[in-house]
């Protein structure tokens, strides 16, 4: 595991280039930051200004090498690297609140903007006015949208949103793609339909079976497809998560954990989930062929005490960041904040190697899950 600080300020959202060579990330302000590593060390080599408000979601496109940023401005960028430099194209969004996650599609031929505004913008190039343009899906979103993931067709995407409901939309654009096939999420695609709706909490515990009283719920934090975009899975406020497979009649199973909320999720293979959020600390999930979701353990381990020969500014930077804890409560894991985004680093979906996280606590780590998963291969389940 590698682990790498970018300052005191928070890291907003993060995004990597195609051969991880290059790291865009925002530190919770209007700028994005474009990051090379040089002898170690991540140096600024550009830096993105045209927002004008705090950015809020990046998204790094790797077979176009492309950037797309959004932010509470209102207002969407997609951002060109031509003659050694970043060009900004305007997003045509026509939104009147802050945008708050954009995603490229799996083909980077259009991408999805959430936002505050009730509404998401699925957005796509024309070419005859050489800008992005936007499509809106309205109904039946009651509240913010906070997260987005595309299924692999490149049609679906997943959305959750502060109204306690993860729900499948049609992403279909037919200026920009064919009329596409049918999917275990249904066969009416155009673009807006609504294929599924699931609540988050507000039912009882279905993984067991045994009787549990009702939970109040929670807004969805995240949500993210499988490989196969076969089982989504969300996590959300009240500490639950949950995941849905389509190709056993949507069934779905909800667990409400012991730990704090979680507030980002990613499948690492076809069954096996990472969560993370205000445990700092990413933990490991496995939804199983009998359809039960399992906790299997904590991917963190123990920090060891500071060393006697850190300088008197180290140990302050330490404390500070840690919101001044002694050190009989100090934190005993690599992030000292809240886990605010899960990456992929190395392999896909179906088959992770390595990972990232960005934290409050203004530092990237790279967790090697593969040597992970093995040391905790032989662990009994939680």
């Amino acid at each position: 595991m590698s682990s790498y600080s970018f300052g005191a300020h928070s890291i907003s959202c993060h995004a990597w280039n195609k051969d991880r060579t290059s790291l865009a990330l925002s530190l919770n302000n209007a700028e994005v930051n474009i990051y090379s590593q040089k002898a170690g060390k991540w140096e600024i080599v550009h830096t993105l200004k045209e927002h004008t408000q705090r950015v809020t979601s990046i998204d790094w496109g790797a077979d176009q090498n492309r950037i797309v940023t959004c932010g509470v401005d209102r207002n969407a960028y997609v951002w060109t690297f031509v003659d050694g430099k970043w060009k900004p194209t305007l997003v045509i969004l026509r939104i009147n609140r802050a945008a708050t996650c954009v995603r490229w599609s799996p083909k980077e031929d259009k991408f999805a903007v959430a936002s505050g505004a009730r509404l998401i913008a699925i957005c796509y190039f024309e070419k005859e006015y050489d800008w992005w343009v936007s499509k809106h899906i309205k109904k039946p979103l009651r509240s913010t949208v906070t997260s987005i993931d595309w299924h692999p067709n490149n049609v679906l995407f997943a959305a959750g949103s502060s109204d306690f409901k993860a729900r499948v939309f049609s992403g279909y654009i037919k200026e920009v793609e064919d009329k596409p096939s049918a999917t275990p999420w249904g066969k009416k695609m155009t673009l807006g339909s609504l294929m599924c709706e699931f609540s988050n909490g507000g039912e009882e515990d279905k993984n067991d079976g045994k009787p549990k009283p009702k939970s109040q719920g929670g807004w969805v934090h995240d949500v993210s497809f499988s490989a196969s975009g076969n089982k989504l899975a969300w996590v959300g406020h009240d500490s639950r998560i949950s995941v849905v497979d389509s190709t056993k009649d949507m069934q779905m199973v909800s667990v409400k954990s012991k730990f704090l909320p979680f507030t980002t999720c990613m499948w690492v293979t076809e069954n096996s989930l990472v969560v993370a959020g205000h445990d700092c600390c990413p933990m490991l999930f496995v939804h199983g062929d009998d359809g039960k979701l399992t906790f299997m353990n904590k991917l963190d381990v123990p920090k060891q005490k500071e060393s006697s020969s850190l300088s008197a500014m180290q140990r302050f930077r330490s404390l500070d960041a840690n919101k001044g804890a002694e050190d009989k409560g100090a934190a005993k894991t690599i992030h000292l904040n809240t886990i605010t985004q899960i990456s992929m680093y190395a392999g896909d979906k179906a088959h992770c190697s390595k990972f990232t996280t960005s934290a409050v606590d203004g530092q990237i780590c790279i967790w090697d899950f593969k040597t992970l998963e093995s040391s905790i291969a032989g662990l009994r389940l939680v």
